[in-house]
């Protein structure tokens, strides 16, 4: 985006010399997979940051030194309360002493598929009640475009308040990949976009003092609408390679080896894998964001919902993969049968279980009439059907115990060559079993 000219303020300037010279108060509304990784870094790059959240058992374990984010190791958040520049609090007032407010709130659907904003402004009235003049406000969380204009701008702005002059407004969507050891929160490139020039240029001086790489755009909708581009893409990919799976069943052919020789082509092809369904907080929920803007508009998103139709049935799928095995292999029906699955977590080396297909895949398994038992060493309990189960241990009796083992979550610390050689059976959802050796006629993949 070119450099566009505008006046500075009092307030911008002062806010300025606060963030270059380390001196600006951050507060952080939401500490979960996205606001407790950005304080950890504001507290690395030498600001004070106090972290807002509407849990208290949350706040307690943060002040104690200890983390519930996967992440953020205990050390990293005991080192930044220790060093006396972390503090979490449920305290809004507390807003009133900052000058940087970073919104890291959920973002969920509706049953209807409809955008959930409702976190959003309940952290908004929080902020409309306590800022204070001269402070930058981000909004982190995913959402259609025209959210931060529409809505955000009006709670905020009045006769005395004009975005750009006496208080700075912006959109840079974050970026967490939970799990990713390689990109993380410091080394993934910003985007930031402002209501004003103004916003847009302090927004940016702020992430720069702790991410090296940032993209200005020219407004919040245009930020908004990139997060939910980077999402939609993939969502639209892997529903493409999940069909392709289906195809391949159908046809005969081992979808796995088709995908490994068409990534050979060093053009023109990115390898997406097929696998149980969508999970996480992202994927499988930004893309509906920009199908529900545009129904306001007339128009109809067609690759979005025929993606979102796609991957939402792979469960359904994979259940009637899993009961044609049994029925073909060992002549059982899935009512009855005993099952153990391996992983409930969204992805691999993970504890999160936020919109897990795994858990669907469980519940239609259990409504067909199989007993399941699950093991995950991220995970130690979970509910599904009204409820509790623990993670049972994971050892040759329980293996040979089950008609058959499915691999619905990849992680690494398990042994897939053991587990092979004790089930009688897998079905692996996740190409998991790709390097065993031995025993591989016990195994089904997707």
């Amino acid at each position: 985006m070119a450099k566009q000219r505008f006046t500075k303020s009092k307030p911008y300037r002062d806010l300025e010399s606060k963030i270059i010279g380390g001196k600006a108060n951050a507060g952080v509304i939401g500490l979960g997979y996205v606001g407790l990784p950005l304080s950890i870094e504001l507290v690395n790059a030498g600001f004070r940051v106090t972290g807002f959240d509407i849990s208290g058992q949350k706040v307690k374990l943060l002040n104690r030194g200890k983390s519930d984010i996967d992440d953020v190791p205990d050390a990293a958040v005991t080192a930044a309360v220790k060093s006396g520049r972390f503090r979490a609090t449920t305290d809004p007032r507390k807003l009133a002493g900052m000058n940087t407010i970073s919104i890291c709130v959920p973002t969920p659907l509706s049953k209807t598929k409809d955008p959930d904003v409702s976190y959003i402004l309940a952290a908004m009235e929080w902020v409309k009640k306590h800022m204070s003049r001269g402070a930058l406000v981000v909004l982190e969380s995913t959402t259609y475009p025209g959210t931060t204009e529409d809505l955000i701008l009006p709670m905020l702005e009045g006769k005395d308040m004009k975005a750009g002059q006496d208080f700075f407004l912006c959109f840079s969507p974050e970026r967490v990949d939970p799990g990713n050891a390689t990109f993380t929160t410091k080394n993934t490139p910003r985007v930031v976009g402002g209501i004003t020039p103004a916003c847009t240029a302090i927004g940016k001086l702020f992430y720069e003092q702790t991410i090296p790489n940032i993209c200005s755009v020219s407004s919040t909708r245009a930020a908004e609408m990139v997060k939910l581009l980077e999402n939609t893409f993939r969502a639209v990919n892997i529903g493409l390679v999940n069909e392709v799976a289906v195809m391949c069943d159908r046809l005969g052919l081992d979808v796995w080896e088709i995908i490994d020789a068409a990534a050979t082509k060093p053009f023109g092809f990115m390898p997406f894998y097929p696998g149980p369904g969508l999970g996480g907080h992202c994927i499988p929920i930004d893309p509906h964001y920009l199908s529900w803007k545009l129904k306001s508009l007339n128009y109809y998103a067609r690759f979005i919902e025929l993606a979102g139709d796609i991957n939402s049935h792979m469960p359904e799928y994979v259940v009637e993969r899993i009961g044609r095995m049994l029925n073909e292999r060992a002549s059982r029906a899935l009512n009855k049968s005993n099952l153990f699955v391996l992983g409930v977590a969204y992805k691999k080396d993970i504890k999160d279980v936020r919109e897990s297909p795994a858990l669907d895949v469980i519940q239609l398994l259990e409504k067909q009439g199989a007993r399941v038992k699950y093991n995950d060493p991220f995970v130690p309990q979970i509910a599904w059907n009204a409820s509790r189960h623990r993670s049972q241990k994971l050892s040759k009796a329980a293996l040979a115990g089950a008609d058959a083992t499915i691999i619905l979550t990849n992680h690494s610390s398990y042994d897939y060559q053991w587990v092979v050689d004790n089930a009688r059976m897998v079905f692996d959802t996740r190409n998991a079993t790709k390097g065993i050796t031995r025993n591989r006629s016990k195994v089904v993949r997707l």
